[in-house]
């Protein structure tokens, strides 16, 4: 029984990291009908500009988190301003901009690849080891800090969100362009500060998740891959539908963990495409998704 609470413990806080990359799917997608798959990368460049921070300008960690997750999320508007603004404005179907977005991940992979090397690299913090000792019955259950703290921190950020997107004017305006984007400009609703801010927001989620990620694993060029792991989250929540992509993604984190747990960490990832595939036969739309033609 600890072993299964601790599992769960353990699943839940990859679920929430999960989470805070498959939101910013979901908003991305909600505003642009596109896949941005770039968006993982800009995980990995929050992640490295914080270790950088830590280890080669000995600043404090909570100084380098806040300057890596501010990176991450001027990356993630770059990406937009710079690339996806120009494609749409050009008129070019979506699956142009979902082309730009792999030319962009795999640039800024080999880019980090050439300069960091494919060498694992740690922040090396005093809390990485530590454990919570919790009795429970005749037997403990040893909880790691890190894990209360990610916690902690996840579910800040997307209640953050959800107010955000529920209970602001800018959560009123992204909701408006993504029901409409047309009928959005007319009500006068400035259509690209918003997917802008969008963009914004959804780079600074996947720049916290980075840092947790490197933090209660290492920092590497390809940890952008675990962006993969986030979009079938949103799919499997529905994409587009911030809830949904919560949803998915403590599912998706506990459903891993119990595997590897239980069974054999081998069999993790094939666990993850193969529920993928089942639930796109099954439900496309996702648990709490609508339907919706194919986009890309």
């Amino acid at each position: 029984m600890t072993f299964f609470i601790q599992e769960v413990i353990t699943g839940v806080c990859v679920g929430g990291i999960y989470a805070l990359i498959a939101t910013g799917y979901s908003l991305i997608y909600s505003l642009l009908d596109f896949s941005n798959w770039a968006h993982g990368e800009v995980c990995m460049l929050g992640a490295y500009l914080a270790w950088i921070m830590v280890s080669r300008m000995s600043l404090p960690f909570q100084i380098a988190a806040v300057l890596g997750i501010v990176f991450a999320a001027v990356m993630s508007y770059l990406n937009e301003r710079v690339a996806y603004r120009r494609i749409l404005h050009n008129g070019s179907p979506n699956m142009f901009l979902m082309i730009a977005a792999m030319g962009l991940s795999t640039t800024y992979q080999n880019v980090a690849n050439i300069y960091f090397t494919a060498k694992y690299q740690t922040f090396n913090l005093p809390l990485q080891n530590s454990t919570i000792e919790i009795p429970l019955g005749a037997s403990n259950v040893y909880i790691g800090v890190l894990d209360l703290i990610c916690l902690g921190v996840t579910s800040v950020a997307l209640i953050a969100l959800i107010f955000l997107i529920n209970h602001t004017k800018f959560g009123l305006n992204s909701r408006a362009v993504a029901c409409n984007r047309y009928a959005a400009a007319v009500l006068g609703i400035k259509i690209d500060r918003t997917i802008a801010s969008v963009f914004l927001m959804a780079g600074a989620l996947a720049g916290i998740a980075g840092i947790l990620l490197g933090v209660k694993y290492n920092v590497y060029p390809t940890m952008g891959n675990i962006g993969l792991k986030a979009f079938i989250a949103s799919v499997i929540g529905g994409l587009g539908s911030i809830p949904g992509a919560i949803i998915g993604a403590l599912i998706l984190g506990i459903l891993e963990t119990m595997v590897s747990g239980y069974i054999n960490s081998g069999l993790r990832d094939l666990i993850s495409f193969a529920l993928l595939v089942v639930l796109l036969i099954v439900k496309p739309s996702g648990i709490m998704g609508v339907s919706v033609e194919e986009k890309a």
